[in-house]
């Protein structure tokens, strides 16, 4: 989302490095720019929903950050979270309990609505209050009650919570208009009602999102007046199809890992921008009563046998690599705790792990998987690895991304692999979301310990003093196994050379910035 989310005092994870360079220039061209029209950007993404209060999932988000204003946002190269739809916001008192936020004057959603302080309340009353299956709650949940008074909103903490600036910079302090948006349901249809820097002027679901700038934005974002067109492709192969074709002008989330690799710096006519934000993919299991996987022997076994090198070798053609921890590299606290209980893929660990265990092998049990690049591949070797050793069948099942979200959130499946990207560049969104016991994996698992630490390190202001927690919780991930790193990447944006902007689209803040893109 996460699809896979800066932390202040710690190392930081925003930019992007230019790595194929083709035509030079800058600024943008005021003649021909209507006539050529939208910039055109490609992606595998998903939207699952356009309410803001249903949906947590990276396809969803990227739209939210352009057409929703939330109270802060990331800019470029920020290392914490700067006003927007605000205009000053802080912590009050001691204790990291009390955080208030005072709005910008003249605010209007794309309607010409006028946004007030009692739309900001609502947006985030009607989040906790829906509660939906997929939607972001569960990151609001140190949050206790909302106020306002004037212009100024106040935000009452159930807990001391230091993230909780980052986490309303999110898709999940997205503002919508009180006037037309249910307070206890999610809104139907293809209407989206915000304050970003673009108003949704046509929606396809599956197909394209036509974008055109917002006439009464007031923000921290300088749109360059860009219109956009977003088309969503069934999978990577279909994204690369239309990027050899120039049917896009910017290819962004999921390319084949072949059309990365095979990036050429002699290209003259594109360029690839590597981002250096993390995106994590695990294998979750599902700690359900009557699942196969309940059981901590059989989890610590698989984890024995998971060969990462070669799923980044082979699948991914080394365009990711290997993860041991639950927190990626670059990030506060990271360590390698899954290599340091097995260094090295050991089937016979396994086998004595399930036969001290008294466990009947082979453990039959089934492999979800979604969307992504190179998925059908990933699962097969999965599989291949895990049945090689006698101690495993494994059933792989493909299925469509909606159907995928709601699947696991339900616990129908008895393992699933997903990617997070991280909502905000700080350790918490690798664990309070993923592993904290209200997940938004809903994988079923929870540990008092856990939950313990992670409420130290929501109260520590100065980040780079967490280190000790996040490792501690490292470990213990490690020994309970509710999942399983597989590898950690960075995102890759290629564009036509005479696309400006393409460089800021994605970072490690969890924005797409669309109103960056511009022609040379």
């Amino acid at each position: 989302m996460r699809a896979g989310r800066l932390r202040t005092g710690a190392a930081a994870v925003a930019g992007a490095v230019l790595l194929t360079v083709g035509a030079a220039g800058c600024g943008l061209g005021a003649s021909g720019e209507a006539d050529r029209g939208p910039i055109t950007v490609g992606t595998t993404d998903t939207v699952t929903a356009l309410d803001p209060a249903g949906a947590y999932d990276v396809g969803s988000w990227a739209l939210f950050g352009n057409l929703y204003q939330s109270l802060l946002t990331f800019t470029p190269g920020s290392s914490t979270p700067l006003p927007d739809a605000a205009s000053r916001c802080g912590f009050r008192g001691r204790g990291l309990m009390t955080y208030v936020c005072t709005l910008r004057d003249g605010l209007k959603f794309g309607n010409g609505h006028d946004l007030t302080a009692n739309d900001v309340k609502f947006s985030f009353d009607r989040i906790r209050r829906i509660h939906a299956g997929q939607g972001p709650a569960s990151l609001l949940e140190t949050l206790g009650a909302v106020e306002t008074s004037g212009r100024t909103v106040t935000f009452h903490l159930k807990v001391p919570d230091a993230t909780f600036p980052f986490k309303i910079a999110t898709g999940a302090g997205s503002i919508v208009d009180a006037a037309l948006y249910p307070a206890d349901a999610l809104r139907p249809g293809n209407r989206a009602d915000g304050s970003g820097p673009y108003v949704l002027k046509d929606y396809r679901p599956g197909v394209s999102a036509e974008l055109k700038p917002a006439k009464h934005y007031e923000g921290a974002v300088k749109p360059k007046g860009n219109a956009v067109t977003v088309r969503y492709y069934a999978g990577p192969d279909k994204l690369s199809e239309a990027w050899k074709r120039h049917g896009i002008d910017v290819a962004g989330r999921q390319l084949p890992p072949a059309d990365i690799a095979g990036q050429s710096p002699s290209d003259a006519g594109s360029k690839l921008m590597e981002s250096t934000g993390s995106v994590a993919r695990s294998l979750v299991f599902n700690l359900r009563d009557g699942s196969p996987v309940r059981q901590v022997a059989v989890r610590r076994a698989i984890a024995a046998v998971v060969d990462r090198q070669a799923l980044a070798r082979d699948v991914h053609l080394r365009t990711v690599e290997p993860l041991y921890a639950l927190v990626p590299q670059g990030l506060t606290g990271h360590t390698t705790s899954f290599f340091d209980a097995c260094p090295e893929p050991d089937p016979e660990k396994a086998r004595t792990l399930l036969r001290q265990a008294g466990i009947t092998t082979p453990v039959r049990f089934g492999l979800a998987y979604s969307q992504g690049a190179a998925t059908d591949q990933e699962a097969a070797l999965l599989k291949k690895q895990l049945e090689a050793t006698g101690l495993f069948e494994v059933t792989t099942r493909h299925v469509p991304w909606a159907e995928f979200l709601a699947g696991y959130g339900r616990g129908a499946y008895d393992t699933y692999c997903v990617s997070w990207l991280a909502d905000f560049p700080d350790p918490d969104t690798f664990t309070t979301s993923v592993v904290g016991k209200d997940s938004a994996l809903h994988s079923g698992y929870s540990n008092p310990r856990v939950e313990q630490l992670i409420r130290t390190t929501q109260q520590e202001e100065q980040r780079i003093r967490t280190a000790d927690d996040f490792r501690a919780i490292q470990k213990i991930i490690a020994e309970d196994v509710p999942l399983v790193p597989l590898w950690q990447k960075k995102e890759y944006v290629l564009g036509d050379a005479d696309i400006s902007g393409t460089e800021y689209l994605s970072d490690g803040t969890g924005t797409w910035r669309l109103w960056q893109l511009g022609r040379m």
